[in-house]
């Protein structure tokens, strides 16, 4: 059982597994909203005073999140990586380009 004012595990295994397109823009907002609340709760709310029940889906929880900022940072480098490819290519291009147009007088 959880914690008085906590969301179940069951609860947030169903709004994970749902996909959004089958949820409504109020179920949206709702799950948004309550699970920012759990969120601060699990922060506030010390260990001791937890069941262990709660301990476990936090935990599991704290797990997700860490995995889901983890692949936005990969996912974000992966991009600057791409972006900083694409510019040293242009750079590369240019130069190029540049070194043709002053061995042929063109401009």
């Amino acid at each position: 059982m959880t914690d008085a004012g906590r969301k179940g595990l069951g609860e947030q295994v169903g709004e994970k597994i749902t996909p959004d397109s089958s949820k409504s823009t109020t179920d949206k907002i709702t799950e948004n909203v309550t699970g920012a609340g759990d969120k601060a709760m699990e922060k506030i709310q010390p260990k001791e005073e937890k069941s262990t029940t709660q301990k476990l889906t936090d935990t599991g929880r704290s797990g997700a999140d860490d995995a889901q900022n983890q692949g936005k940072t990969m996912t974000e480098s992966a991009k600057e990586t791409l972006s900083g490819a694409a510019q040293s290519a242009s750079d590369t291009l240019n130069q190029a380009a540049d070194a043709i147009k002053g061995n042929t007088g063109a401009k």
